[in-house]
């Protein structure tokens, strides 16, 4: 799809410009463009139930390492405290 705009008697090169931005924002080629860009592959099931087990699992380690006092609330728990167990 290509978009055209023809510079009209005595309008200044700026008006174009913005004639040519609003023709191309109106178009959507801008959204389409940034759509292929950023595209991302949908999870398989077994990836989104392996990522959900994990952040139930950093949850449990969280709340348990918060009553034994060893991290404060909203802190990170620190790489070396993570104990995830391999499946």
């Amino acid at each position: 799809m290509a978009i055209e705009v023809r510079k009209k008697d005595k309008e200044s090169t700026g008006s174009l410009l913005r004639r040519f931005s609003r023709r191309v924002q109106q178009s959507g080629v801008l959204l389409r463009a940034r759509r292929v860009r950023f595209f991302q592959k949908e999870k398989t099931k077994r990836q989104v139930k392996a990522s959900a087990l994990r952040r139930q699992e950093l949850r449990k380690q969280r709340v348990h390492l918060l009553k034994l006092g060893l991290i404060e609330e909203g802190e990170m728990i620190p790489k070396d405290k993570i104990k995830l167990k391999k499946r």
